[in-house]
């Protein structure tokens, strides 16, 4: 079982960094607000707002923030402005030793699939999730609570309709995934993840359909697709074709990847680049069920594999 960082209580500081991509002040003004109305402290880094070109500043700036509050025993979670990229570039100079020793929550989705993975060979949970970018709007509203949800320890499940492609069936499993160019790009890599007997979950967004086809290609050919307890399909935003058409959509490319295994697999999950993105425990013990009927994912630390 993964180490499971403290949950929050009123009163708890929380770190706001960009690893990735730039933000802007307003942007993070609406978060801060909907954070302290959690009874929580907000502390930003010191170079949360600065600009090298599509990066929220040079590769040095966003090492020493995330480094800063890693490091800093007050801060108890750290959230990730933003995705975007850059989290990859970084990743490999951001020394961990004294976060591993006192494990906190680092939240976000996209680009911070990296870090969710990096962690999770490490043998520590985080919550992939909606980011501060799209905090304070209505549309949102749902994926910011389940976020605070899990940041405060309360129970949390989902549910998804049915869908043509859905393979039913029951698992049980420690649940890990996010961006699929993201999974693909860490495979060989420090970050690297093993997915025997987990239940993995992917989504992306603005892909061209062969590029999905050859980034679950690459999933399989690794081994990453084989021996899952169960695949969880989110969203799959604004997908591109070449003129000459792939001849599938997104989700018909990933059914015939894992066609030939038998674990349970669902489609159109809130996850994702969407409003309905909702919190996910990276690393913790989930139980997926897919019925006729739609899908259900829970989670319970008392469940046994």
């Amino acid at each position: 079982m993964l180490i499971r960082p403290f949950f929050l209580q009123a009163g708890d500081t929380v770190g706001v960094v960009a690893p990735g991509g730039k933000v802007s002040s307003p942007d993070i003004d609406r978060a801060i607000q909907v954070i302290e109305g959690w009874g929580l402290k907000v502390q930003l880094g010191k170079h949360v707002f600065a600009e090298n070109f599509q990066f929220a500043g040079i590769d040095e700036q966003r090492i020493t923030d995330f480094q800063q509050m890693l490091d800093d025993t007050h801060i108890k979670a750290i959230l990730c402005a933003r995705g975007g990229y850059g989290t990859t570039r970084i990743i490999d100079r951001i020394d961990f030793s004294s976060f591993l020793k006192q494990p906190k929550w680092i939240v976000g989705y996209s680009d911070i699939t990296a870090l969710h993975c990096h962690l999770h060979s490490r043998g520590v949970q985080s919550i992939h999730a909606i980011m501060p970018l799209t905090f304070g709007k209505e549309e949102t509203a749902d994926s910011v609570e389940s976020l605070r949800k899990v940041l405060f320890g309360e129970n949390v499940d989902y549910q998804a309709r049915e869908y043509p492609l859905n393979r039913t069936g029951e698992s049980i499993g420690e649940i890990i995934g996010g961006n699929l160019a993201l999974l693909a790009s860490v495979t060989g890599t420090p970050s690297d993840i093993d997915t025997t007997s987990k239940i993995l979950f992917i989504e992306d967004i603005n892909e061209y359909l062969y590029n999905i086809d050859r980034m679950m290609i690459q999933l399989k050919r690794s081994g990453k697709l084989a021996h899952l307890a169960g695949l969880i399909v989110g969203h799959f935003s604004d997908v591109k074709d070449n003129q000459t058409p792939f001849g599938k959509t997104a989700y018909e490319i990933v059914a015939e990847a894992v066609q030939e295994y038998d674990y349970p697999v669902c489609y159109q999950f809130p996850i994702g680049h969407e409003p309905q993105n909702m919190a996910i425990p990276c690393g913790s013990l989930a139980r997926l069920i897919v019925s006729n009927t739609g899908s259900f994912l829970t989670f319970d630390e008392e469940m046994s594999v």
